[in-house]
C-alpha cells in the first residue's frame, strides 16, 4: 500500500510540474482576453478534455505504440529524459519553452484545441512522462496514472476558469518562483529519466 501512495505522490508531481496549472494560468488568460466568462468556462472545458482524452489514449496504447514503431525502452528514457530536462531548463532560465508556447496566431475558437489542449497541456514533455509511468506498469499503476492525470486536468480546469482571481491575488512574482521550482523538479525528473535510460543502454 505504502508503495502505491509513494508511486501515486510521484506521478502526481511529475503530472504537476509538466503541466504547471499555475503558471500556464496567465497563458490561459492571455490566450481568451476579450471573450467572455461563459465562453472562457467552454474553452477551458474543450481544452482540458482533449487533452485528457489524448494522454489517456497514449497511457492504455504506449507499448503497442512503442512495438508499432519500434521504439526501445533505453531509447524512449533517454529522448525522453532529455526532453523534459530541456523544458524544465527554459522554465529555470524564465524562458517560454518553444513545446509549450504558441507560435501562430489562433483564432478564439480554436485555442481550446491549439495551442491549449495541444501543446500546451498534452505536449510531448506530458505525452512522455505518461508513457513513463506506464513502461512495465501493472494495470493497478496505469489506472493510478489515469487517475492522477484526471485530478491534474480538473486542477487545470479549475485553475483556468478562476483565472483572474488567481492572476490577481497570486501576483505575477510568485507565479513566477513556482514555475522555476517547478521547473528545478522537471530537470531532476528528466535527469532521472536518462540516467535509467543510460543504464539500460549499457546493462550497468
Amino acid at each position: 500500500m505504502g508503495d502505491l501512495v509513494n508511486y501515486s505522490i510521484s506521478v502526481f508531481m511529475g503530472f504537476f510540474a509538466i503541466m504547471n496549472p499555475i503558471a500556464n494560468t496567465p497563458i490561459f488568460l492571455g490566450l481568451v482576453e476579450g471573450q467572455t466568462k461563459e465562453e472562457k468556462k467552454k474553452i477551458a472545458k474543450t481544452a482540458t478534455l482533449i487533452a485528457f482524452v489524448i494522454i489517456v489514449v497514449f497511457a492504455l496504447a504506449g507499448k503497442y505504440i512503442f512495438d508499432l514503431f519500434g521504439i526501445t525502452i533505453p531509447a524512449f528514457k533517454i529522448t525522453g529524459g532529455l526532453l523534459i530536462f530541456y523544458v524544465g531548463f527554459e522554465m529555470l532560465m524564465s524562458q517560454k519553452s518553444k513545446i509549450h508556447t504558441n507560435q501562430n496566431d489562433e483564432e478564439p475558437n480554436n485555442v481550446s484545441v491549439s495551442p491549449l489542449a495541444i501543446p500546451i497541456l498534452a505536449g510531448p514533455g506530458t505525452i512522455v512522462t505518461a508513457m513513463n509511468y506506464v513502461t512495465h506498469a501493472n494495470f493497478v499503476h496505469i489506472a493510478i496514472v489515469v487517475a492522477v492525470f484526471g485530478v491534474i486536468v480538473l486542477l487545470t480546469y479549475l485553475a483556468f476558469v478562476s483565472s483572474d482571481f488567481i492572476v490577481n491575488k497570486v501576483g505575477p512574482n510568485l507565479i513566477a518562483v513556482i514555475s522555476k521550482l517547478m521547473g528545478l523538479i522537471l530537470a531532476i525528473i528528466g535527469t532521472g529519466m536518462l540516467t535509467e535510460g543510460i543504464k539500460l543502454t549499457f546493462n550497468l
